[in-house]
């Protein structure tokens, strides 16, 4: 669908009642987001309003115009919820959606394990059917929000007789399960700010067999489509992982301080033309979501995106000078996020897809490359898997 850059004009219809709703709605609840449809309004009704890719960009524009944040809930909205939509059954959507939306219980993705991060089908994390419960052992790394979050999103494996990827099966798992294990990972932001990655440990965790999403063994399918939400969700405008400031923000910054140098003048100007490239690109990945078909496209802007966003809070620690060094303690909280930003960016070209994988995928999906082959054999994966095969 080809979309407009130009966002639609004051006087049109629907930004006109959607500015007339939030002037009734001041200051709206969650709930009343919610019933409005303007937290998801790419998703269906009841959730959304099937939102065409010109009135998504309506609705976020007035919301900042408002004033006014959505519900933060970034994994359960952004990545989860989107599969529950399609693959739940009725009884998980009306439990589980509303509540999301509403930011009221939070979510997180128990996807990556110690050995089984890139190569992610490779997971270890057992599920065995146990009368009306799945019995899951295992362990989960990196897992964003674990130490708070209401419910997580499992993949474990319930076939060990099949191929890696047809013996997965997706679970709703509440975390505070008995024999759920959850430990902080400690990193360099420290006190000034709390990443929230977490080991996420599972020993006999007792999942009743309702929380199964979608069919047995069917579950690496959701989980694409889940990694794609998600780098849809990460690649949003904010540096962050689709949160925290923008290049325009730092521009803002800049000017209100003051005394750019030549050479500060001209990385910013070349960080805010990649910027608005990107935000060009981002246009596409919102048609991709409004028509529930995020693909390729997500992992060619997170590529992008994550190199981009590091560079800008270098650029940001840099045009602060040696007073950026003292920022933390100085008070001027104007430059708290992007000295936070500049300790969290080593990490945004790993989470979420490394930017090597996420080559892959482009090479493979968007370029029509062959697939990545054995160092040692040059053959596919497939062909080496059949080479390796008895006769």
């Amino acid at each position: 669908m080809a979309v407009d850059i130009d966002l639609p004009r004051e006087d049109d219809p629907r930004r006109v009642a959607v500015r007339g709703w939030f002037g009734e709605h001041p200051e709206p609840t969650p709930a009343e987001l919610v019933d409005a449809g303007f937290v998801v309004p790419h998703w269906p009704p009841p959730w959304g309003l099937d939102a065409e890719p010109e009135l998504q960009l309506i609705i976020d524009d007035e919301l900042k115009r408002a004033r006014v944040a959505r519900p933060t809930n970034p994994i359960g909205i952004g990545h989860c919820g989107p599969v529950i939509v399609v693959h739940g059954n009725d009884e998980q959507r009306e439990r589980y959606l509303p509540p999301m939306l509403r930011g009221e219980e939070l979510w997180c993705q128990l996807f990556s394990e110690p050995e089984a991060g890139s190569d992610l089908a490779n997971l270890a994390t057992r599920a065995v059917r146990d009368g009306d419960v799945f019995v899951v052992n295992g362990q989960k790394i990196w897992t964003s929000l674990a130490q708070v979050a209401k419910f997580g999103i499992l993949i474990a494996r319930t076939d060990t007789d099949t191929s890696k990827y047809t013996g997965i099966s997706y679970f709703i798992v509440p975390m505070d399960l008995p024999g759920i294990e959850v430990r902080p990972l400690r990193n360099m932001i420290g006190d000034f700010g709390d990443a929230g990655f977490c080991e996420v440990f599972f020993t006999n965790v007792e999942v009743p067999a309702t929380n199964l999403v979608g069919t047995l063994n069917g579950g690496w399918a959701m989980a694409k489509e889940t990694l794609a939400n998600e780098r849809v969700s990460l690649s949003r405008e904010g540096l962050q992982w689709g949160y925290g400031p923008t290049v325009r923000d730092l521009i803002g910054l800049a000017r209100r301080n003051g005394g750019l140098d030549t050479m500060g003048r001209q990385r910013l100007m070349d960080a805010y033309i990649e910027g608005e490239i990107l935000r060009y690109h981002q246009l596409r990945q919102i048609s991709a979501a409004v028509n529930k078909k995020p693909g390729p496209d997500a992992s060619l802007r997170k590529a992008l995106k994550d190199p981009h966003g590091k560079r800008v809070f270098d650029l940001a620690k840099d045009l602060r000078g040696a007073g950026g060094m003292l920022a933390h303690a100085s008070g001027d909280t104007d430059w708290d996020p992007w000295s936070y930003g500049f300790l969290f960016s080593p990490a945004l070209t790993v989470g979420g897809g490394t930017s090597e994988v996420l080559r892959n995928v482009i090479a493979e999906r968007i370029l029509g490359l062959p697939h990545d082959t054995d160092v040692e054999t040059g053959l596919t994966w497939a062909e080496s898997r059949a080479a390796r095969r008895p006769a």
